[in-house]
């Protein structure tokens, strides 16, 4: 009879233990996170240290898997914001000119020559313009946690400098799938070309496109200079933001401190990323400088004429993106 009761005892532990040991993987969760560049990229190391955290500060319990190079869509990376809108992605660090095609509001950061430097862009994402925007996306499915930072973009062409609009004349850009970039390089006269980046190297190889704008991690890391790319001009005509994001439905299946933690994270993750990439900025310009790439940078009156050359660009798109949100930005780049 002792017996039988130990074997009994013995028997509930295990199953016990087994129920213990399904329990602890049940809670085990794991989330995909989608980017459009590898960790050899500012982009990527925003996302990674993201999931190292998350690690981190979860113990295992919530783990986040990520996805560079587009590969949940395919390589089209416009499709990023309609994927973890419906769930075939769950999270994402994505761009705010890949999500502007479905979040309107994003092409603030877009227009041209409207956010002169790195202190504009802090008063912009900080202050009420960026609450507009992260409430944007939010109505749309998605949950905004934190902003990472991609840094001001720059135009490159094999051709000749750049200093005055008249030089894009006729020059074929590639740029990416958003409307605004095909205005704004319409309007300077030149020849904007829509691609991919999985494609754009290619063209640049054969000639296909003969020029390209991209920031300088960008340009520095992928060896742009190696496809013929032998003309940079520091022009800041934009800056490209960077947001850490989370499918709503995933979200609301999260408990609080979850929630909590993955907000954390993200802002820690952001704020990293944004001060490595603007440290090394420096560096990768001497980088691409040793390289023999010829840099331009534009004088206040030559600034001023590309800034002309667009109105008409942000008199179009300002409606389109909304008069309150921009008027919001307008007013914290003046009192930064």
């Amino acid at each position: 009879m002792m017996l039988t009761r130990s074997m009994a005892r013995f028997t509930a532990g295990l199953a016990g233990a087994a129920l213990l040991s399904a329990a602890f993987s049940a809670q085990a969760r794991e989330l995909s996170v989608s980017t459009v560049l590898s960790e050899a990229f500012p982009w990527g190391q925003a996302a990674e240290k993201w999931a190292e955290l998350v690690e981190e500060r979860s113990g295992g319990e919530l783990t986040l898997r990520v996805y560079p190079n587009s590969q949940l869509v395919s390589g089209d990376q416009t499709r990023e914001f309609s994927a973890m809108r419906s769930g075939l992605i769950d999270a994402a660090v994505g761009s705010t000119i890949n999500w502007s095609p479905q979040v309107p509001e994003l092409n603030l950061f877009s227009l041209p020559f409207f956010i002169p430097d790195e202190a504009a862009v802090d008063a912009v994402t900080g202050g009420d313009a960026g609450t507009m925007v992260f409430e944007a996306i939010e109505s749309r499915g998605v949950i905004p946690l934190a902003w990472g930072e991609n840094g001001f973009r720059q135009v490159s062409n094999s051709l000749g400098p750049i200093s005055q609009p008249e030089d894009l004349d006729g020059l074929k850009i590639r740029v990416v799938g958003s409307p605004l970039f095909q205005d704004t390089f319409s309007a300077l006269g030149a020849d904007p070309t829509q691609m991919s980046w999985t494609d754009a190297q290619p063209a640049l190889t054969t000639g296909a496109v003969d020029g390209q704008e991209n920031p300088l991690s960008v340009f520095d890391v992928a060896r742009i200079d190696q496809v013929g790319q032998e003309h940079l001009t520091l022009w800041n005509y934009m800056n490209d933001p960077l947001i850490f994001a989370v499918n709503q439905q995933v979200w609301q299946s999260l408990s609080e401190e979850q929630q909590a933690m993955l907000r954390e994270t993200a802002e820690e993750a952001g704020a990293w990323e944004i001060a490595m990439t603007r440290e090394q900025e420096s560096e990768r310009l001497a980088a691409i400088q040793e390289r023999g790439v010829t840099v331009t940078e534009l004088t206040d009156e030559q600034y001023q004429a590309f800034v002309d050359a667009t109105q008409s660009v942000y008199e179009k798109w300002t409606p389109r993106i909304g008069e309150e949100v921009v008027n919001a930005a307008q007013a914290a780049i003046n009192a930064r």
